[in-house]
């Protein structure tokens, strides 16, 4: 595979940053930041897979509107509250 370069700008403070864990790692600041991309890439895809599965759920009629859950919810904080006498 051919590696392509792609140019950023960014606060100095995260430079800092990014040069002392790289030093510390004894890595280059590229593999770093590589790394991080890569790891960060896959979480997005976990976390746009998950909404999409939940859009899907909820097309299917699985689930429960928010608006229902959260007068679910204070009906039953109402009901301990009357109960606990708080």
């Amino acid at each position: 595979m051919t590696a392509k370069s792609i140019a950023i700008q960014t606060e100095p403070a995260i430079v800092e940053q990014l040069s002392a864990l790289a030093k510390s790692m004894d890595r280059s600041r590229n593999r770093v930041i590589e790394d991080a991309l890569k790891q960060y890439l896959e979480q997005q895809a976990r976390y746009v897979e998950g909404i999409e599965q939940a859009i899907a759920s909820r097309e299917r009629g699985e689930g429960i509107v928010h608006e229902e859950l959260m007068a679910e919810m204070d009906a039953l904080i109402e009901e301990k509250t009357r109960e606990t006498g708080k």
